[in-house]
């Protein structure tokens, strides 16, 4: 008896991939983004998960909900997510339904341990997160993006201006800054649950 395949196999998808795009957005294009972020009002991060959360993440974040003003933005991390999906894991990615996290991590302890981005609703629909280092790397220390990638840490580049893309539910984190100020841009991309 033959056995035949029921489903499409996408050969060259990887579920464990993530995919570095070294030069993102220009230096004054970071310039742009620098002053933009003045314009949104900063909160304390959290996790969703309870009031009390230093331990888990540390760090201040502004919304940059989309607008005139940020639709350049949002242009450019969408197009860099399709390509980053079409070469690496052909998910079904409709939309954004998230705002772009401007996040600061500070010397004090500032961090996000080892996480994933997706998970119950609203965060079931996260796909393709999306890291864009705003720091220069001799700005700060520590602050390292970290991927658990089938249980082998790797760490990501931390030049200004460089884009890390990897499924939302891979384990990540940042270690803490132990000098400076570490600044990225986050944003999920995705609008449908997995199937």
């Amino acid at each position: 008896m033959e056995l035949k395949l029921v489903f499409p196999v996408h050969s060259q998808s990887d579920p464990l991939g993530f995919y570095v795009y070294n030069d993102c957005f220009t230096e004054e294009e970071l310039g742009w983004i620098g002053n933009l972020q003045k314009l949104y009002n900063v909160q304390k991060a959290s996790t969703g998960f309870g009031e009390d959360e230093d331990d888990i993440r540390k760090s201040d974040v502004k919304w940059l909900h989309h607008d005139d003003k940020t639709y350049w933005l949002y242009n450019r991390l969408a197009n860099v997510a399709m390509i980053a999906n079409k070469e690496t894991w052909q998910f079904d990615i409709p939309s954004i339904l998230d705002s772009i996290q401007y996040t600061q991590y500070y010397d004090d302890g500032g961090h996000y341990d080892w996480h994933m981005d997706n998970g119950p609703y609203p965060m079931n629909t996260r796909k393709i997160s999306i890291t864009v280092q705003l720091s220069d790397p001799n700005d700060y220390e520590g602050g390292v993006l970290e991927l658990n990638v089938g249980n082998t840490i790797v760490q990501m580049p931390k030049e200004k201006g460089c884009a890390v893309l990897f499924p939302s539910y891979m384990l990540h984190r940042v270690t803490p800054v132990t000098k400076g100020i570490r600044k990225s841009l986050v944003l999920w991309v995705g609008g449908t649950t997995f199937k």
